[in-house]
């Protein structure tokens, strides 16, 4: 049989785990108290926790740099994609403010075109232009119209500010103008302060008046227009302002240089006379009352 040795005495390691646990209860039963009734344990965490603040902000540094990184790729790229659009928005606008302005000039143009026929009463047919020759030996305009719109050779072409040449060609759609400019063009004009004639000459990228005597009442600013010699004009069209006045080579004659009425150089449409406006005649002066001689009575 086996003998009972009898209850094992505890070892010197327990006892003292034991005794440390019990430690640790009570101290932990103090804090706890302590803090619930003074509240000093929260000052404490409170201090402790700005002392290691410092150390939080540096260890999530690198997530909110790589944060704003991000956030920056996006609003940069948005900003470029928004730039873009605002770009492409700004370049449609300026087309239709372009193109906006160039429609009210055009109507501005044929608003003078067609008042200027109506002021004067004039049979024009309306002619858009189709091409031109600006060269300085030809000065000449192509028109979209033309036998078959009842354009003629010799019909005169004025705009709203005077004459501009007249038809020297026609085809069944299209005609050709000789501008007052071109070399080959010579019209009978009249100064309208003085009734002077004269003639004025195309020179390819201006005209002048020629052959007019030093003694000539002739100056700057004055205003020439159409005499109606030749039959081909009709008088009383204006044709250009002499801007300059000068001797010619021989030194016994003036020459003077034209600013002409008309946008030669300028404009979209012209204007064709249709038939030659005829002058109004004045009307008859009235004799007074009494008994009228006969024809060939004796006085």
């Amino acid at each position: 049989m086996s003998s009972y040795a009898g209850p094992s005495a505890p070892r010197p390691e327990s006892v003292a785990e034991t005794l440390r646990l019990l430690a640790f209860l009570a101290a932990a039963i103090a804090l706890i108290t302590l803090d619930h009734r003074g509240g000093w344990l929260r000052a404490w965490r409170n201090q402790a926790e700005l002392a290691v603040q410092p150390l939080w902000m540096v260890a999530g540094l690198p997530g909110r740099m790589g944060e704003q990184m991000r956030n920056d790729a996006v609003s940069r790229s948005q900003l470029v994609e928004d730039n873009a659009v605002l770009r492409n928005a700004l370049l449609v606008s300026g087309a239709r403010v372009a193109r906006l302005q160039a429609a009210q000039a055009e109507n501005e143009r044929l608003r003078a075109l067609l008042g200027a026929a109506q002021r004067e009463r004039l049979d024009v047919q309306l002619a858009p232009i189709f091409d031109i020759d600006l060269d300085p030996t030809r000065q000449r305009l192509i028109l979209d119209a033309g036998s078959n719109q009842g354009v003629h050779v010799g019909q005169v072409v004025i705009d709203a500010g005077g004459v501009l040449g007249q038809v020297i060609e026609t085809k069944p759609r299209t005609s050709t103008v000789l501008l007052l400019t071109d070399p080959d063009h010579a019209l009978p004009v009249e100064v309208v302060r003085t009734g002077m004639r004269a003639i004025v000459y195309g020179r390819g990228d201006h005209m002048s008046v020629a052959n007019v005597p030093r003694s000539a009442d002739l100056k700057v600013g004055d205003v020439l227009q159409t005499s109606g010699l030749g039959g081909r004009f009709p008088p009383g069209f204006p044709v250009g302002t002499i801007g300059k006045l000068r001797l010619d080579d021989s030194r016994a004659f003036l020459e003077g240089t034209l600013v002409p009425a008309a946008q030669i150089n300028r404009g979209r449409e012209v204007l064709l006379l249709r038939s030659l406006p005829t002058p109004t005649a004045p009307a008859p002066a009235k004799l007074p009352a009494g008994p009228t001689p006969a024809m060939g009575a004796p006085r």
